[in-house]
C-alpha cells in the first residue's frame, strides 16, 4: 500500500473517530439513536421476537434493580446481521431467568477514544457505563459482541473508573457475554438443540482486540476457548481456519482502529485480503458457509467484503445468532 494511501487513510480514520465520538456525548451510542428512537426499536424487536418463538421475551431498558446491566455495540440495534445476536441476548436472559437491563444512557460499550490516542475521551465513555451501573443499581455488567467496546472495557475500566465496591464481587467486572451464556449451558441452565445449525458449517474469526490486546474468562488463552466452547456447545460442525491466521496470530478485518468509513473502501478492500484468502481455504475444503465472529466492527466490515471477494453476505453473523437458533425455548 503507497504511502500516501496510508496517511490519507489515517486522516480520514481520525475524522470518522471524532465524529463517533460526538455522537457518544450527545446520544449515548456511536450511531446518534436518541433515547426515544431506541426504546420504539426494542418494542419492534419485542415483537418480532413474540411472532418467531411465541413467547413475550422482553428487553428492558432503564429499569432500576435488575441484576445486569447489558453494554452491547449500537450496531446490534440496527444493523444486520448485528441484530441475531442481540435476539440471542435476549432468549439467553428470558431462559436463565435473569433479570437485565440496557441504559438508553449508556446504550454503547465501543470507544472510539482509544483510535484518537485519548486517555481523556477514553475514560469519559467508559466512564459512562459504570455510572449507569450504579444509578439502576445493578450487580454486574456485562459487554456484547464487540472487539474494542470489550478491550476497553476489561483493559482500562478498573484503572480508569474503578473500584466498583458497589457491584457484586462474585463475579468479574466486566464480564464477556460469551463466558456467560456459556457458563450458563455448561451448567445446564439453559439447554440447546444443536441440530438447528445443522444447515451451517462454522469458522470463527478471532478480532484484534480480544485475541491480542485483551483477555476473557479465569485462564490465559481463554478469548481464545471461550469463543470456540460457545460455538461448539450450539453447533455440530466446526472447522477452524490455518494455523497462523488465527487466534494470537489472527489476521485484521482491515477496518479497526477508526477506518470503517466508506471513504476509504479501498483500503479496507485490501487490508481484509490476508483473511479473505484464509477463509477461502476453510470454504473450498471444508465447504464452510458460516463466518462467526464477535466485534461489531468485524461483522460490518465483512458484510460489506463479503460479496467482493465472491462469498454471501448471510454467511457472517455473531455467535449469538447461532446461540439464538439452538437455544430451546
Amino acid at each position: 500500500m503507497a504511502a500516501r494511501e496510508i496517511m490519507n487513510s489515517i486522516g480520514v480514520g481520525e475524522k470518522y473517530a471524532t465524529n463517533t465520538i460526538t455522537q457518544v456525548y450527545r446520544t449515548g451510542n456511536n450511531i446518534g439513536i436518541d433515547a426515544n428512537a431506541l426504546k420504539n426499536t426494542i418494542a419492534e424487536f419485542e415483537e418480532d421476537l413474540k411472532d418467531e418463538t411465541g413467547k413475550d421475551i422482553k428487553i428492558p431498558i432503564d429499569e432500576e434493580g435488575a441484576e445486569v446491566l447489558l453494554v452491547p455495540p449500537s450496531a446490534d440495534f440496527f444493523a444486520i446481521p448485528h441484530i441475531e445476536s442481540m435476539f440471542g441476548y435476549a432468549k439467553v436472559f428470558y431462559k436463565a431467568g435473569i433479570s437485565y437491563t440496557l441504559s438508553s444512557y449508556a446504550s454503547e460499550a465501543a470507544n472510539f477514544g482509544m483510535f484518537i490516542g485519548s486517555y481523556t475521551n477514553t475514560k469519559e465513555i467508559n466512564k459512562r457505563i459504570w455510572e449507569e451501573a450504579k444509578r439502576l443499581k445493578v450487580k454486574r455488567v456485562i459487554i456484547g459482541e464487540c472487539g474494542h467496546a470489550w478491550r476497553a472495557a476489561y483493559n482500562y475500566s478498573n484503572t480508569m473508573n474503578g473500584p466498583f465496591d458497589f457491584l457484586d464481587p462474585k463475579y468479574p467486572q466486566p464480564s464477556h457475554i460469551c463466558d456467560f451464556t456459556l457458563g450458563l449451558i455448561r451448567d445446564g441452565v439453559i439447554k440447546i438443540d444443536k441440530s438447528a445449525n445443522d444447515d451451517k458449517t462454522v469458522t470463527y474469526h478471532d478480532p484484534c482486540n480480544v485475541a491480542r490486546a485483551s483477555r476473557m474468562g479465569t485462564q490465559p488463552g481463554d478469548q481464545f476457548s471461550i469463543p470456540r466452547d460457545l460455538i461448539k456447545s450450539v453447533c455440530n460442525n466446526f472447522v477452524d481456519m490455518q494455523e497462523g491466521a488465527i487466534k494470537a496470530k489472527t489476521f485484521c478485518c482491515g477496518a479497526g482502529a477508526g477506518l470503517l468509513t466508506d471513504e476509504i473502501m479501498q483500503t479496507r478492500i485490501n487490508g481484509v485480503m490476508p483473511r479473505m484468502q484464509a477463509f477461502k481455504e476453510v470454504v473450498d475444503k471444508n465447504n464452510v458457509n458460516f463466518f462467526a465472529t464477535i466485534c461489531a466492527i468485524c461483522k460490518t466490515q465483512f458484510y460489506a467484503m463479503f460479496p467482493l471477494y465472491g462469498f454471501e453476505r448471510d454467511w457472517v453473523g455473531g455467535i449469538h445468532q447461532l446461540v439464538s437458533a439452538a437455544i430451546v425455548l
